[in-house]
């Protein structure tokens, strides 16, 4: 018989350890790591959890769970924060407040190229070129960008767009675009618009405003009044942009945060200023994993959230945070600019924070009766269904598809906070006969869950702690978009895998196929019509909702990829250079589809034959038959 680890002696290790800056990690008996904090004087630090000051049952629970320690000596207290903060991003600790953010933030994107784009980007940073934000919401981004085209002019059109143009688009006939597609502005000037522009975007409006003037007097000295008179609008539009943008008199780079709290749940709210613009506000959920003190989750979003965005230089923050100078410092460090942290304010300041303030507790009570609604419509789903317990994970799948074209089936997850998107799962259907739904359900279903089995077996079967992959993961409820056809097929699959203890429900239209009337088969047999104010149903229909949005889009993009490419390349006789060609003579397969016979014959290495054989495949004729290859020779 094994005998039990001795407990971990905290007060031992503690005295082991030197008083040097660095980062503790607390970890329990499964080597997953409890809790990581960072320290001036690990020696102190550590050992202040296993003295007998009185503790909070958070820190009790966690120094229960705690198997052994791990420290990490840096040179300074900074140093010791930014590793804190990348192992917390990292490891994910139980008892750590951790920043959640579902979505990226936008930039506008600038990209280092020729002829630069300048468009929106979320995301990673993969594309070349410069990234200006992050800004607090799409809208912004959106008023920034047609200042940006309205102003200087630059083009906004995908590369791919842009390469095959034969003639301005629309965007240049509204003065949006000086046409660099076609060479209607030559490359210096473009490149001029493009500096311009990023003074602007990096708030440097004043210098702009400046160069601008100086300009405005040469041209007006040399007669040329057309141009006098452009910069003289342009400046008068910067000055306007300027005059509607100052905080307390001048341009301002600041964020606003305040927090609000009720119980385990926080929130977060951030007010940016950017050159003195506001570009909005943005609310965070953290998940304060038992966390108690505003202060604490406050000072802990600080720490993550600028460990990934570049700070302002200055931060106005609605309390006392600790070690606020020590962020301070790591910021500048990072920031590479003195970032300052300032929690007492006067003036616009006050009233901003006082805004984000009362933003906060709005939000907050907002989410926590959306949370409410959400787990009163699980719990009708439990009752419906007769569960033993609130279903932990949903999924549903659909099929979409045209009269058989491009079938695509999707699988969406919900979890007891709502979708899980990051595990939705898209599945192209194929070897099928065209508009088979119950083939395609049937094909859709055997790959998931063949999934399934195949990482339940490797990890050694079915286990109550988190697996290591989501394919492992078996729903509790499983939503067929569809009626008995569909029903059937997903439990044949299951049964083919022996796979038990699933409740597959089956959503159909009801008779009057309105949202509301829907029909429920199910798993004892029976079809229910709970109606429109059933619980259960409202989240029966929001899944299923999201899962036939998420294949319809799936099945549009497969489409349209379909429409726009395979064309060309099943023509006999049409290689890459010839297709290459075709497209940049006609400016794209919509122009190519508008020409006749004998426009298409004009191309560069397109003969008769074959511009009869193009024209005849784009419209959907009979095609005249390829001519066989010559002997040692093959089509380009």
């Amino acid at each position: 018989m094994v005998s039990a680890s001795p407990p971990f002696d905290g007060k031992a290790f503690a005295r082991e350890l030197s008083t040097a800056p660095g980062v503790y990690r607390m970890i329990g008996a499964d080597d997953q790591v409890l809790y990581v904090g960072k320290a001036s004087a690990l020696r102190n630090r550590v050992s202040s959890y296993f003295n007998a000051t009185p503790k909070s049952a958070r820190i009790l629970s966690m120094l229960a769970q705690t198997a052994r320690m791990e420290v990490t000596v840096t040179r300074t207290e900074s140093e010791a924060l930014i590793l804190e903060n990348e192992l917390i991003k990292s490891l994910k600790p139980r008892y750590n407040v951790l920043l959640r953010d579902d979505k990226s933030y936008p930039y506008v994107l600038l990209t280092r190229e020729q002829w630069p784009r300048i468009a929106m980007h979320r995301g990673p940073r993969s594309v070349p070129g410069r990234y200006f934000g992050p800004y607090a919401s799409v809208g912004a981004v959106r008023d920034t960008l047609n200042l940006i085209h309205k102003l200087f002019k630059l083009r906004s059109c995908e590369d791919s767009v842009f390469r095959n143009r034969s003639r301005p688009c629309l965007q240049y006939q509204i003065g949006r675009c000086s046409g660099p597609c076609v060479g209607l502005v030559n490359a210096r000037d473009y490149a001029e618009d493009v500096r311009q522009a990023t003074l602007l975007l990096e708030g440097r409006s004043d210098q702009l405003t400046d160069e601008l003037g100086a300009k405005m007097e040469q041209a007006s000295a040399r007669l040329d009044f057309e141009e006098a008179a452009r910069l003289r609008d342009l400046i008068a539009s910067i000055r306007t942009l300027q005059a509607r943008q100052y905080v307390d008199g001048r341009a301002a780079d600041l964020d606003v945060l305040a927090i609000a709290m009720q119980g385990a749940s926080a929130c977060v709210v951030l007010l940016s200023f950017r050159d003195g613009r506001n570009l909005g506000t943005r609310s965070f959920f953290p998940k304060t994993n038992g966390a108690e003190d505003p202060e604490e989750v406050l000072a802990a979003f600080v720490s993550q959230h600028y460990g990934e965005q570049l700070p302002p230089s200055e931060i106005v923050i609605d309390r006392e945070i600790p070690d606020r100078e020590l962020l301070e410092e790591a910021l500048s460090a990072t920031g590479e600019r003195r970032v300052q942290l300032r929690p007492r304010v006067r003036g616009d300041r006050a009233r901003y924070l006082e805004m984000a303030a009362r933003n906060a507790q709005i939000t907050l009570a907002s989410e926590m009766t959306s949370s409410a609604a959400q787990l009163a419509r699980a719990e009708g789903l439990r009752e419906l269904l007769a569960l033993p317990e609130l279903p932990s994970r949903i999924e549903c799948f659909d099929i979409s598809h045209t009269m058989g074209e491009a079938t695509v089936a999707s699988c969406v997850v919900f979890d007891a906070e709502g979708p899980v998107r990051s595990q939705y799962r898209r599945f192209n259907i194929s070897g099928i006969e065209p508009g088979d739904d119950y083939a395609a359900m049937h094909q859709a279903l055997t790959r998931r869950f063949r999934r399934a089995v195949a990482a339940l077996e490797e990890g050694g079967g079915a286990s109550t702690s988190k697996p290591a992959s989501d394919k492992a993961v078996l729903p509790d409820v499983l939503l067929i978009d569809g009626g008995a056809g569909q029903v059937a097929q997903a439990n044949q699959v299951l049964d083919e895998l022996g796979l038990a203890g699933i409740a597959v429900v089956g959503v159909a239209k009801g008779p009057a196929r309105r949202p509301g009337d829907e029909e429920l088969l199910l798993p004892d047999g029976r079809k229910v019509h709970p109606g429109p104010e059933s619980p259960a149903l409202q989240l029966v229909q929001q899944v299923r909702d999201e899962a036939h949005r998420f294949a319809i889009t799936g099945h549009r993009g497969r489409r349209a990829k379909a429409r726009n490419t395979s064309r060309l390349e099943d023509i006999p006789g049409i290689g890459p250079r010839r297709r290459a060609n075709l497209l940049r003579h006609f400016g794209g397969l919509g122009g190519l589809k508008a020409a006749g016979v004998e426009e298409i014959s004009r191309v560069d290495g397109v003969n008769a034959a074959l511009a009869e054989r193009i024209y005849a495949t784009l419209h959907g004729l009979e095609t005249v038959p390829a001519p066989d290859a010559a002997p040692g020779r093959s089509a380009p």
